[in-house]
C-alpha cells in the first residue's frame, strides 16, 4: 500500500497544488471580524475534500469563546462578549481493529497579509516563483495541512478505499488568535479526540534537505497595558507640563521590564526555568547554524541581541523572552495633531520555557507592571490567551515511525530541535489526551511566516506527503 500510496502522490503533484491554491485564496484571517465568511468558507472546502477523499464522519464542530476586553484601533478598551468562534473541522476512519489512533492536527486560519505593500505578488493570489508558492498561508498552516489530507487521499487510493492505521483529523480556524474554541473542545470532550499519537506539521525544519522533528515547544502569555490619563484627549500646548501623557507613562513602564543586556527584570520571573539537558546543548551545538548567516539572511538587522551568556539557539528555544508587538492609541495619521491623548496600550507577550506556566508567570508580571505605574495615571494588565511550554519525549515508537519515514525521503538521519514559537494544542494534547505529539515540519527558516512574502518551498510539500504515507504505514504496521 505504501509504495502505491508514494506513486499515486508523485503522478498528481500538479493536482495537489492546484488545490492547495484554490484554498489559498480564501482570505481565511481570523483576527478580523469581516473575514468571519472567509474563515467559514475555507472551513466548508476543507471538510468537503476530506469527505470526497473517504474519510467518515465528516462535520463542522461550532465553537465559543469566552467573554474578553480587546483594544480597538485607538487604543480604547472593548468589551467583547462571549460569542461563535470559528469552526473546528472534524473527521475519523476507524476500521483497523486493535490497531493504533492517528489524531492529525492542522489549522486552515491565517494571519493577516498587512502591509500589503510590501508583497510582490497578491496574498491571496498564490503564485510559484523559484520553486516556491507566495500565499499568506502557503506554510503556515493550509499547505502543512494540506500535505495530510493528501497523504491520506494517496493511502485510500491505494488501499481500495482502507488505511493502514486508524485516523481522527481535526482542524481549526483559531489558531492565530490563541485556539481558545480547540482548547474547550478537547478540554470537554476529549473522548471524541482519542487516539495514541498526534501529528502536527506546523512547524519547520532546521535548514534545507535536512529532515527535523521538532520535540518542543515555547508556551505564551499575550497580554495588553492600558495606561489612562485625563478624561479626554487634551491640547498639547494648553495643557502640556501639567496633565499626564499616557504613552510617556506607558514608555517608561516597558523600559523597565528588559534591561539593555535583554535581561527580564520582572521579580522571580526566571526562577523556574528548566535548563536544557547536556545531551541537548551538545546536540545543539552539532548542528549546521551559521550565525552570521542567520542574522543577515532571516533577522536582517546590524547585530543580534539577547541574553549574554547563551548562543543563539539557546535564547530563542531554552529561554523566556518579553516582546512588545503594538502601541495602538493617539495620533498616527500624516501630518501634526498636538494632542496628549487620554488612553494609551502596549500588547506584551512573553514566551516561556519548561517549567514555567502561564498564569504564575502573568501573576509576576501583573504585579510588577502594577508596582512600578508612574503618578498621574490609571493601569490595567489584561491577559488575551496563553499557552503551555512543552518538551516531548523522543524515546517512543511514533518518533522512530517519523524519523524512520523522513531517512527514507531524504536519505539523511533526522535531527531532533525545539521551535521557539508556540502551539498551544500541543500542551493540550498532553495534559487532556495524555498522548505524545509527533511534530513533523516542513517549513523553512526562510518561509517568512506571519510576514509578506510567505512561501513555501514545493519540494518540501511534496516531500511532506511521501513522509506522512511512510509514517502513517509505519504506524499501522
Amino acid at each position: 500500500m505504501m509504495t502505491a500510496a508514494v506513486e499515486f502522490a508523485q503522478k498528481n503533484r500538479v493536482r495537489f497544488v492546484d488545490e492547495l491554491k484554490a484554498l489559498l485564496r480564501i482570505p481565511s484571517v481570523s483576527t478580523l471580524p469581516e473575514h468571519v465568511g472567509d474563515v467559514r468558507r475555507a472551513a466548508e472546502f476543507v471538510a468537503a475534500e476530506l469527505e470526497r477523499i473517504g474519510m467518515e464522519n465528516v462535520r463542522l464542530i461550532e465553537t465559543s469563546t469566552d467573554e474578553r476586553v480587546i483594544a480597538d484601533a485607538s487604543g480604547h478598551a472593548l468589551l467583547v462578549p462571549a460569542r461563535h468562534g470559528h469552526p473546528l473541522v472534524y473527521a475519523d476512519w476507524l476500521h483497523v481493529e486493535g490497531g493504533p489512533t492517528v489524531l492529525c492536527y492542522g489549522h486552515y486560519d491565517v494571519q493577516p497579509a498587512e502591509p500589503l505593500d510590501e508583497w510582490k505578488s497578491p496574498p491571496f493570489e498564490p503564485t510559484e516563483r523559484d520553486g516556491n508558492i507566495y500565499a499568506r498561508g502557503a506554510v503556515d498552516d493550509k499547505g502543512q495541512m494540506w500535505m495530510h489530507v493528501k497523504a491520506l487521499e494517496s493511502l485510500f487510493v491505494a488501499g481500495g478505499g482502507k488505511l493502514p492505521v486508524n485516523v481522527r483529523v481535526i482542524v481549526e480556524g483559531e489558531e492565530e488568535v490563541g485556539g481558545e474554541g480547540i482548547a474547550r473542545f478537547v478540554r470537554e470532550h476529549g473522548d471524541e479526540l482519542k487516539a495514541d499519537v498526534a501529528l502536527v506539521s506546523d512547524t519547520e525544519m532546521f535548514a534545507p534537505e535536512l529532515p527535523t522533528l521538532c520535540v518542543g515547544l515555547r508556551g505564551m502569555i499575550y497580554t495588553e497595558i492600558e495606561v489612562r490619563g485625563a478624561r479626554t484627549d487634551l491640547h498639547s500646548g494648553m495643557y502640556g507640563g501639567a496633565a499626564p501623557n499616557p504613552f510617556v507613562a506607558l514608555a517608561q513602564v516597558i523600559a523597565k521590564l528588559k534591561d539593555d543586556e535583554g535581561k527580564i527584570l520582572i521579580p522571580g520571573f526566571c526562577d523556574k526555568v528548566a535548563k536544557p539537558t547536556a545531551d541537548e546543548l551538545k546536540a545543539w551545538k552539532a548542528l549546521p547554524f551559521d550565525e552570521e548567516h542567520y542574522r543577515e539572511t532571516e533577522v536582517g538587522s546590524v547585530t543580534l541581541t539577547g541574553e549574554p551568556g547563551y548562543s543563539v539557539l539557546e535564547r530563542t528555544w531554552a529561554r523566556p523572552t518579553l516582546d512588545v508587538h503594538g502601541m495602538p492609541g493617539g495620533f498616527i495619521g500624516a501630518g501634526a495633531k498636538t494632542v496628549i491623548p487620554a488612553r494609551a496600550l502596549a500588547k506584551v507577550s512573553m514566551r516561556l520555557v519548561p517549567d514555567m506556566t502561564p498564569a504564575e508567570s502573568f501573576a509576576k508580571y501583573k504585579a510588577y507592571v502594577e508596582s512600578i505605574v508612574p503618578k498621574g495615571v490609571e493601569l490595567q494588565v489584561r491577559m488575551i490567551h496563553s499557552g503551555d511550554p512543552i518538551v516531548v519525549s523522543t524515546d517512543n515508537a511514533y518518533v522512530k515511525a517519523a524519523t524512520e519515514a523522513m531517512h527514507e525521503v531524504f536519505g539523511k538521519e533526522t535531527v531532533f530541535v525545539r521551535g521557539g514559537g508556540s502551539i498551544p494544542i500541543v500542551g493540550d494534547f498532553v495534559r487532556e489526551l495524555k498522548i505524545p505529539t509527533v511534530m513533523m515540519g516542513f517549513g523553512l527558516p526562510d518561509d517568512n511566516l506571519h510576514a509578506p512574502n510567505e512561501k513555501f518551498h514545493l519540494a518540501n510539500f511534496h516531500r511532506g506527503i511521501e513522509s506522512i504515507v511512510r509514517f502513517l504505514s509505519g504506524v499501522g504496521a
